[in-house]
């Protein structure tokens, strides 16, 4: 299937899960609401300015990865467009599982495979999740996918860390087989959306 017809798919999709005009309507807001980390995964607990203005601030000691995804050139879409559009259409997301079609902060949903997670922030220019206890890769991972632009070309950078190990990366082969996988995941993730970042 070539990208045109991908373009057009997309388009029809979002197009039906839109909402309606009027829910456009108004000034768009020029900064996120500030938000506190969850103090129930343990740890010092940042304030949202903190981590905007430095995320290796929230990251503590023990960071997993961190991926750079190019998206295309989308000169006339903000990072906050792209973002906006995979909350309001998560379907878009890779592993979306039995998560709503619509996120919020503090929604809890199952991904594929049955893996919990917490929403923990949406933000004006990221989204960040946490996993629950039940999930693969155990709890208190902490994924945060950031949308930036530069010079008209978008980036989606996926970073990952916890603030104690879970049984996952405690043992050398789960923690590479994550770290790849993960690599492989979140490519799909760009490649979906730098299709669809040409309709948001």
């Amino acid at each position: 299937m070539g990208r045109a017809a991908l373009v057009t798919l997309l388009g029809t999709a979002l197009m039906l899960t839109a909402l309606p005009p009027a829910a456009h309507a108004g000034a768009r807001r020029a900064a996120p609401p500030v938000q506190r980390s969850d103090e129930s995964a343990g740890g010092p607990v940042h304030r949202s300015e903190e981590c905007n203005a430095n995320p290796a601030s929230c990251h503590d000691s023990n960071r997993l990865y961190q991926y750079i995804y190019s998206l295309g050139i989308h000169p006339f879409t903000s990072p906050h467009d792209v973002l906006k559009q995979l909350t309001g259409n998560f379907w878009l997301f890779s592993v979306r599982g039995a998560c709503p079609t619509r996120i919020h902060p503090k929604d809890e949903c199952a991904l594929l495979g049955g893996n919990p997670v917490r929403v923990e922030a949406i933000e004006y220019d990221h989204l960040q999740i946490a996993t629950l206890p039940g999930h693969v890769l155990g709890d208190g991972l902490h994924i945060r996918f950031t949308f930036t632009r530069s010079l008209g070309f978008h980036y989606l950078i996926v970073s990952a860390w916890q603030r104690k190990p879970t049984a996952c990366t405690e043992k050398t082969l789960c923690n590479v087989a994550s770290r790849v996988g993960a690599w492989a995941l979140w490519r799909v993730l760009a490649e979906t959306l730098a299709i669809s970042a040409y309709l948001a």
